[in-house]
């Protein structure tokens, strides 16, 4: 079962199977950067999230076994906390990690990020594993297409502005 969307001409969504959906964009950076870049607890507010939100880097242990936690909190001042556990480091190719909303626990993601570099260009893609299908169509349903879309124009915003070293 494969469902293409395409949420915009720069990001391309795949539903995979019951349990598994990726997305993919290609930017104009080599791929050491990116890495960099969603790692550094500097650089994440930055893209993280819907640029109505403002993230906060509340904990950031990027090593096999660390954990993160972001916050974004909205203009009244409403809060939305996310966190997870690293599970795989591979720079600059891989990051592996789960990914929970604190507003549902019990629901768990396991996100994998590669980073494929041609031409000083880099392709990145998401997949994230879900626990069921429920779970997965409970994500698509939430935004989740338009959310790391809006993240991704706006990391590519970001590498377009900023000369990052």
């Amino acid at each position: 079962m494969e469902t293409e969307v395409t949420s915009n001409k720069r990001m391309q969504m795949a539903i995979l199977s019951d349990r598994e959906v990726v997305m993919s964009r290609v930017f104009d950076a080599p791929r050491a950067l990116i890495f960099k870049i969603y790692t550094d607890r500097k650089h994440i507010p930055q893209f993280w999230g819907p640029s109505k939100y403002t993230t906060i880097v509340d904990r950031l242990e990027v090593r096999v076994g660390g954990i993160w936690r972001f916050i974004q909190r909205d203009a009244k001042g409403k809060e939305f906390a996310f966190n997870g556990v690293f599970k795989e480091i591979n720079s600059p190719k891989r990051l592996v990690y789960t990914f929970k909303f604190e507003g549902m626990p019990g629901h768990v993601i396991l996100e994998t990020l590669t980073f494929e570099e041609n031409n000083g260009k880099t392709t990145l893609t998401a997949t994230a594993l879900f626990q069921n299908i429920e779970d997965r169509d409970g994500m698509l349903n939430s935004g989740m297409e338009s959310g790391a879309a809006e993240s991704w124009d706006r990391l590519a915003d970001l590498l377009e502005r900023s000369k990052i070293k």
